[in-house]
């Protein structure tokens, strides 16, 4: 991972803390990451969490400083990893639908994306979710999980976010 440029982005799931452990064990590996927040993500994991772990600011707004800085995070990084990918990401992303700074890097993106989508079971398994599953997988997208176990809102079944560390590894594996 030296010297290797990601971008990670981070959506509105409880599971984003997990993100914050994916994200130290790529800088750890000697990788540079940019993040990308959505508004939501930013009232579960404050962005100086992963603004400490990259020692560089995290975007969240489509309008900023730079002058388009959709184009210019997409252009910088080698793999764009969303992790967690809600249900609405996934709809977006399906349907090409760009409302928010993350959702707008991914259509300027034109490398490898990975996935790990995170959700509610009973969200998980709704027709409307599957068929955007199917769409992003058809568009090149690689999904990790989501995993079987103990869910945030204490229902069990398929939904938690896989491991950072097998985050970690699929990284690895696709830029190698």
């Amino acid at each position: 991972m030296n010297g290797r440029e990601l971008l990670i982005g981070v959506t509105g799931g409880i599971a984003a803390y997990k993100t914050a452990a994916l994200v130290s064990r790529l800088v750890q590996a000697g990788a540079g990451v940019s993040v990308v927040m959505t508004r939501s993500a930013t009232r579960l994991v404050g962005p100086a969490t992963f603004q400490a772990l990259t020692r560089r600011p995290v975007q969240t707004e489509i309008f900023g400083p730079e002058s388009h800085p959709h184009i210019e995070l997409a252009a910088r990084a080698e793999l764009f990893c969303i992790a967690p990918a809600t249900a609405n990401l996934l709809a977006k992303a399906a349907n090409g639908l760009a409302d928010d700074l993350l959702s707008t890097v991914l259509l300027s993106f034109t490398g490898p994306v990975i996935m790990a989508p995170a959700m509610n079971c009973r969200m998980w398994e709704k027709p409307a979710v599957q068929r955007n599953v199917e769409q992003v997988r058809a568009d090149g997208v690689l999904l990790i999980g989501p995993e079987e176990g103990s869910l945030s809102c204490g229902a069990q079944g398929t939904g938690r976010m896989a491991s950072p560390e097998d985050i970690f590894q699929l990284i690895a594996k696709t830029l190698s």
